[in-house]
């Protein structure tokens, strides 16, 4: 019985310890601070909604519609048969694939290397870091006039360079085979200092030991590069190289000021962002204008879950 009591008087509950009643002022502040924090919120969605959630909203109805002589009639299928039949239209999708390889394969990889670079420098890297991202930081229609008399075949910088080392100059945006790579080559120059600097970053997160221990293990720089610096960053590549693809999906600036158009010679640099200007701002059809940039949308969102199931069977 003894045992009993003693089970007993331990399992029961002892008295409830009293709370210490709030104060009027720490309520005040909590809910000031609420107030503000939720007030910062809802101008940041209403900012988000009005200029990012309302036109997405707007170009999707617009796509079928048609507005004529100040009246909006609803079209049904009918842009999207008339953008499908232009012989604009799949060269346009043409030269935007063609233009994203390319800057895949100069935007994409330049930038990193040239991280690996500037990360081997123990002297001068502040200054190396400013020099790199200055082309940013230059407005993008200053830095492609320059480049316009860079590729200008009379007395362009290229051109003399290649001259002078003996090689054939070239037709850089007056021929239709080399306007997409001149293109391309200035995007990259443009765009190049915030990819750097994010992979530089990167790069500087990276345990010497592994270097260290792969040097041990006899390996060169190309070998320490690819069992190294590759794994080490690849959250940084993967995540890059989604932003990549959708920014040159939408590239419009480059080709619209090189090409005093955007067309280039035969079409060579046509796009379909431009295609979607043409559509609005020459032809005032808005509505084959929204029915291509929704498309365009559509590609790009099978795009990001295409991105997100890859990533997540990788990570498996």
């Amino acid at each position: 019985m003894a045992a009993i009591e003693v089970l007993v008087s331990t399992t029961e509950p002892g008295p409830t310890p009293r709370r210490t009643p709030r104060r009027q002022g720490d309520f005040v502040r909590e809910l000031r601070r609420n107030v503000s924090a939720y007030g910062f919120l809802i101008g940041a969605l209403l900012c988000f909604g009005l200029f990012s959630w309302y036109p997405m909203v707007r170009e999707f109805i617009m796509s079928f519609q048609k507005q004529k002589l100040g009246r909006t009639q609803w079209v049904g299928m009918h842009n999207f048969n008339q953008i499908w039949n232009d012989p604009s239209f799949g060269q346009a999708w043409r030269n935007t694939l063609y233009f994203t390889l390319l800057a895949l394969l100069l935007g994409y990889v330049v930038p990193f290397f040239v991280a690996i670079v500037l990360n081997e420098f123990r002297h001068a890297r502040a200054y190396l870091r400013v020099v790199v991202y200055l082309p940013v930081m230059l407005p993008p229609v200053a830095s492609l006039v320059l480049f316009q008399y860079f590729y200008n075949p009379e007395y362009g910088l290229f051109d003399h360079i290649l001259h002078a080392v003996g090689l054939p100059t070239l037709q850089w945006l007056q021929s239709p085979n080399t306007s997409m790579i001149a293109v391309v080559i200035a995007s990259t120059w443009m765009n190049m200092g915030g990819a750097t600097l994010i992979y530089l970053a990167a790069l500087q997160g990276i345990p010497g030991e592994l270097y260290e221990a792969a040097e041990i293990d006899g390996a060169g720089i190309l070998r320490r590069i690819w069992h190294v610096t590759i794994p080490q960053t690849r959250l940084i590549l993967s995540m890059l190289l989604m932003l990549q693809i959708v920014a040159t999906m939408q590239v419009f600036v480059e080709p619209f000021v090189l090409t005093n158009g955007g067309q280039g010679v035969d079409n060579s640099t046509t796009t379909i962002v431009y295609l979607v200007y043409q559509y609005a701002f020459n032809f005032s059809n808005y509505g084959a204008a929204s029915a291509l940039g929704l498309l365009l949308l559509l590609v790009l969102i099978v795009f990001a879950l295409i991105y997100r199931w890859v990533s997540r069977r990788a990570e498996q």
